[in-house]
């Protein structure tokens, strides 16, 4: 690629300068937990030399220069994409020549308070509702076991909270029988009844949330949260379950798949003005046919509800269940067999960072080619390690890499 293209591929306004300019002030007036100050943390040091990296020099015109490491932390909207394309990769082991449903279930808004105390323990609350009702459905309506693969989101558009998760469906389940497996397939434009499946969402959730709140497992904040009022409030609404009839072959599955899963709180893309204590972004509205929309907020404001999204440690928003489950791969292989696919499970080759860089830039340059001479390729040298303190002392610190580097030349 060009350094013209990948010039103009580069968004004009990155989080981590926001962060970096008001993240000081910021903490003044709000608390920041743990993970959220790892998040912050690993953004800021994100491709700096705290990361620490690489020496490279071209094997032409030998100018140097260091590449520093990404910080890979799923939160950053700098990283990951290479990443993601190995984790599609591998995800073609489950993917069967089927049609795919879109299933979206979203818990009411009279929560958002309650799960903000709560991340953990609701969060997967909610994943195991969503997910045993889909179990009993598959069996109820198709009579064998399905599979399917989530990505919970915890935003809207507006970085506002709105819990609820992205599930990608078969559209068919594997029966079995005394005489072996069969494939029941569902039609194209129906998977399930969408309102029963909504209103038992509604009503299991409510039930094991109250179940929960008798236990005394819930933190109410001492008490500052009515969870019975909550309860009742939410049992008196009907609640958005969204069933997305097929729109993707087999082939661009993994790529509508890829949308939800590895989908941030806010791109450096979306971001197209930053003011002395604004920040200005893109959005679509849905309330308004979806049309692209502008949002300014202030600096702190922006920051709140970009951390307000910084999930648990540990906690995995990414989940495979029935036939997508690992635990299911015999399974997995019968489908492949009665559907006319081969038994065994393909094997998934590892990408070449250099390949994938070229199919997604559509260029066949070389991205090592040297910007000072353009003939030669920019080649590692060594690695060196975090630069501590840079920030503050970064001039000293390239004065000591350009005498490593004339001691090693």
């Amino acid at each position: 690629m060009t350094a013209h293209l990948q010039k103009a591929k580069q968004p004009r306004f990155d989080l981590a300068d926001i962060l970096r300019k008001h993240i000081g002030e910021y903490k003044k007036s709000y608390r920041l937990s743990y993970a959220q100050s790892k998040v912050v943390s690993a953004i800021l040091d994100c491709r700096t030399p705290a990361m620490g990296g690489v020496w490279k020099e071209c094997d032409n015109c030998k100018r140097w220069e260091f590449c520093y490491k990404p910080c890979k932390n799923r939160h950053c909207p700098k990283c990951g994409a290479f990443e993601k394309a190995q984790w599609l990769e591998d995800q073609k082991k489950w993917i069967l020549p089927i049609h795919y449903f879109h299933v979206v279930f979203t818990i009411d808004h009279v929560f958002n308070d309650l799960v903000a105390f709560n991340q953990k323990l609701l969060f997967n609350l909610f994943i195991k509702v969503a997910a045993q009702l889909l179990k009993e459905f598959g069996q109820k309506y198709l009579g064998g076991e399905i599979g399917f693969s989530l990505a919970m989101h915890t935003w809207g558009q507006i970085m506002q909270e709105h819990l609820h998760t992205h599930f990608i469906v078969t559209g068919g389940a594997l029966v079995s029988s005394p005489t072996g497996y069969s494939w029941n397939a569902a039609d194209h434009k129906f998977l399930f009844p969408v309102k029963l499946l909504s209103n038992q969402f509604r009503n299991r959730f409510c039930f094991e949330l109250a179940k929960l709140w008798a236990a005394g497992k819930l933190n109410t904040n001492d008490d500052a949260l009515d969870v019975q009022a909550m309860l009742t409030e939410a049992l008196s609404k009907d609640w958005e379950v969204y069933i997305q009839k097929p729109l993707y072959d087999k082939e661009k599955l993994l790529e509508y798949l890829g949308r939800y899963i590895f989908r941030i709180a806010i791109s450096n893309h979306r971001i197209v003005a930053v003011g002395k204590d604004t920040v200005t972004f893109k959005y679509f509205d849905n309330r308004d046919d979806g049309e692209e929309k502008e949002m300014t907020l202030h600096v702190f404001e922006f920051i709140r509800r970009f951390l307000s999204h910084v999930l648990p440690d540990g906690f995995v928003r990414v989940r495979h269940f029935g036939l997508h489950n690992a635990g299911c791969r015999l399974k997995l292989q019968h489908a492949r067999r009665v559907l006319g696919e081969p038994f065994e499970l393909p094997v998934i080759l590892k990408l070449k960072f250099l390949d994938w860089f070229k199919k997604i830039t559509g260029s066949d340059d070389d991205p090592r080619l040297c910007k000072f001479c353009g003939q030669g390729l920019m080649l590692p040298i060594r690695e060196f390690g975090p630069v501590f303190g840079w920030r503050l002392t970064f001039h000293t610190a390239l004065g000591w890499f350009t005498s490593w580097k004339n001691a090693f030349t």
